[in-house]
């Protein structure tokens, strides 16, 4: 019987991971009613590493704790033993803010930091943040507030939320964090090398997704240079320069600079941690798959990711299923992908794709098990 993985991140705008790895599954099925088909959605550290987590076993957590506007928020973690996921875009991120109305300089990560405390006090020894996919440019501010850090100002009051409130930054005390962390392990899920400030930094680059304009990029970047220094004197370490500091408007900064985190490539990270290569030993076929195949996928985005480690578990054949695609056979191939099926192939109408893409993902998947199963005797 062949063995059918399929472990794609979501078709943004369409299709969660979930629902995109269960319309392949019924594809297949209806296709090839003879094989096996395994599930795992993936994600690289964004908007779905909660999904994924919780599809791969782990248990939810509810907890409410406050938006990037100041608004309560309800979320929760993903918990297995002592191993925590959480996730900064559920929290922090930009499909949080009220309306959608992006708050550049005022958009704090707090509640991510709440979130964090509260898988902390519920036991976790490990911690995975996923932070793709934030609202924020405070440099993390906010998260070391929720941890025990304090941001005072020159009066020796706590600092307002955002990259605004750093303006007013006079001192940092990091003393109240071990305590938060009590020993724990914070490892961070991140695609990104960017430093802290300057014109590759946070605000520079990721500012202008968040509602910056030129006068905010340069403000935010000032002030994201005061908690630099607030925080190297309070530390004796200046890790603006590190790369992946700039990683969520700064959080990667405070995450290496106070927690003591490590940064990771988020797929990689996401795939040892739901057991990847245990769940795809002897598969046949592995389907990836996103919404977009160009170029950036190839920077550490799942498909890839995974199109790799699967490769390395000597899967002998994997497929991409995309929305579009914008990658030559060359390029796949180099990225350990034999071929890609795009909904474009099969439907030119791009709104079409969107509204309709689970069905033709099905399409597709038939498709898929015609030409790249072999055929039952």
């Amino acid at each position: 019987m062949p063995r059918v993985f399929v472990a794609p991140d979501k078709f943004k705008g369409s299709l969660t991971a979930t629902e995109v790895a269960a319309a392949v599954a019924r594809g297949f099925t209806a296709g090839r009613p003879d094989v096996e088909v395994s599930c795992l959605p993936v994600a690289d550290g964004g908007d779905g590493t909660l999904a994924a987590a919780l599809a791969a076993g782990f248990e939810a957590v509810p907890v409410t704790a406050t938006g990037p506007t100041g608004e309560p928020v309800e979320t929760a973690f993903a918990r297995l033993g002592d191993v925590a996921v959480v996730e900064m875009a559920d929290v922090s991120g930009l499909a949080r803010l009220p309306g959608g109305r992006r708050a550049a300089r005022t958009a704090t990560s707090r509640g991510t930091g709440e979130v964090v405390a509260a898988a902390l006090a519920a036991g976790a020894r490990r911690v995975v943040l996923g932070i793709g996919g934030s609202a924020t440019t405070d440099g993390g501010a906010g998260l070391l507030q929720a941890l025990g850090a304090e941001l005072l100002d020159a009066d020796g009051a706590p600092i307002g939320p955002g990259g605004a409130g750093l303006e007013q930054l006079a001192r940092v005390d990091v003393s109240g964090v071990a305590a938060a962390l009590g020993g724990a392990e914070v490892v961070v899920a991140s695609d990104v090398d960017n430093p802290l400030t300057g014109p590759s930094g946070a605000a520079a680059v990721y500012g202008p997704q968040k509602g910056a304009d030129p006068d905010d990029v340069a403000y935010l970047d000032r002030c994201l240079t005061r908690l630099a220094d607030a925080v190297a004197d309070a530390t004796g370490r200046d890790l603006r320069d590190e790369p992946g500091a700039g990683a969520a408007g700064g959080v990667g900064f405070a995450a290496l600079a106070v927690l003591g985190a490590q940064l990771r490539p988020g797929i990689d990270l996401l795939l040892d941690l739901l057991g990847f290569e245990r769940l795809v030993a002897g598969a046949d076929l592995v389907v990836v798959g996103e919404g977009s195949l160009d170029e950036q996928s190839l920077r550490g985005k799942a498909p890839v990711g995974v199109a790799r480690r699967a490769r390395a578990a000597g899967v002998p054949e994997v497929i991409a299923v995309c929305g579009r695609r914008d990658l030559d056979d060359a390029a796949l191939r180099e990225a350990g992908i034999d071929a890609a099926a795009a909904l474009t192939d099969i439907e030119p109408d791009p709104d079409r794709c969107m509204t309709e893409a689970g069905p033709l993902l099905e399409r597709l998947a038939r498709r898929i098990a015609a030409e790249h199963l072999p055929t039952p005797t």
